[in-house]
């Protein structure tokens, strides 16, 4: 049996898992708010409690950097041991991976409805796959065939140099530079960057920001939401204009990944922002958006691109990895 978990700052989802064939149906799972634990054993203890048999291996997608076995959480105050993990369980094997690490896990195998294609491409069977992911964070990952199977690594790409395209995108480097020194893509390239293309808009006066949306952004403890609420549900011109700018970097980054691992394999992308604007994504221009590299230009045009809609993505990567672990 398989204990498989997906932790991040927000919420922990675990679930005990016995058939590899399909991770599609868990024996049992459970959502828990990571913000109510002290820490992960307390949920673990929690969800396992009354279980007649332990789990032979456990494997946790976690939304930071793993060193060693041991995580720190992004956005909560823990410290993930898998040896601590281990001992106080009794599971004989626990592995901690990088939460891009596990949806890339998962990717080769994604299929069906789990995926929107937004370029077909002409992929390469055994060619390098591209992970990409704008949520909270903007999180990076690769795939390399082996002789055998596709196997995952993790990066922290999503904290390099941003790099502007024109005009507009170096007036928002430069703007945000006087914020924050240095700006990575996820500064830009996510859900918490996200207000700040919205500020940068509202500062350069291009735009007019109306009183409701003023007051709603000035009671809210994350602007994300009610910015995606008026540019998708309110057509706000300053709301709208945000996304659009969004989007022209994130098919930016996204070239930039397919480029730095040649993705012939293709580039999936993950995280919670794409399926919500997923018309966005399947405009033509987007694709040149992507595509924008000077003499790379028709190599990108040929990489295929899909967009994953399954949210247990990272949980499923999980729980594949731990099988392999197993195996």
């Amino acid at each position: 049996m398989i204990l498989a978990g997906d932790i991040g700052g927000t919420k922990t989802v675990l679930a005990l898992f016995t058939d590899d064939e399909d991770v599609r149906r868990p024996l049992r799972t459970t959502t828990f708010p990571s913000n109510k634990y002290n820490t992960l054993e307390t949920i673990i203890a929690e969800f396992l409690e009354g279980e007649a048999d332990a789990p032979t291996t456990a494997a946790f997608g976690v939304a930071g950097p793993v060193v060693n076995g041991r995580a720190a959480i992004t956005n909560l105050p823990w410290v993930i041991d898998a040896q601590a993990i281990s001992a106080t369980f009794h599971i004989p094997r626990v592995h901690l991976l990088n939460d891009l690490e596990a949806i890339a896990t998962a990717v080769p195998h994604l299929v069906g409805a789990e995926l929107v294609t937004l370029n077909t491409g002409i992929p390469n069977p055994t060619g390098a796959i591209a992970v990409i992911a704008p949520g909270t964070g903007l999180g990076e990952a690769f795939l390399v065939w082996d002789g055998q199977r596709y196997r995952a690594y993790p990066t922290e790409g999503g904290h390099v140099s941003f790099a502007p395209n024109n005009k507009e995108e170096l007036d928002l480097l430069v703007y945000l530079q006087r914020k924050y020194g240095h700006v990575s893509y996820e500064r830009v390239c996510s859900g918490s960057g996200i207000p700040n293309i919205f500020d940068f808009l509202n500062d350069s006066h291009h735009y007019k920001n109306p009183g409701w949306l003023r007051r709603e952004l000035s009671l809210a403890e994350d602007r994300t939401p009610i910015i995606f609420h008026a540019a998708l549900e309110k057509s706000e011109p300053i709301a709208v204009a945000t996304l659009e700018l969004f989007v022209k970097i994130l098919g930016g980054e996204i070239g930039n990944m397919a480029l730095k691992v040649l993705a012939t394999g293709g580039v999936y992308i993950g995280g919670g922002i794409p399926p919500r604007i997923l018309p966005l994504l399947q405009r033509p221009e987007f694709l040149g958006f992507v595509a924008h590299k000077g003499r790379f230009s028709e190599l990108l045009s040929r990489i295929p691109l899909h967009v994953i809609q399954n949210p247990q993505v990272a949980l499923h990567g999980a729980a594949y990895d731990g099988f392999a672990e197993f195996a």
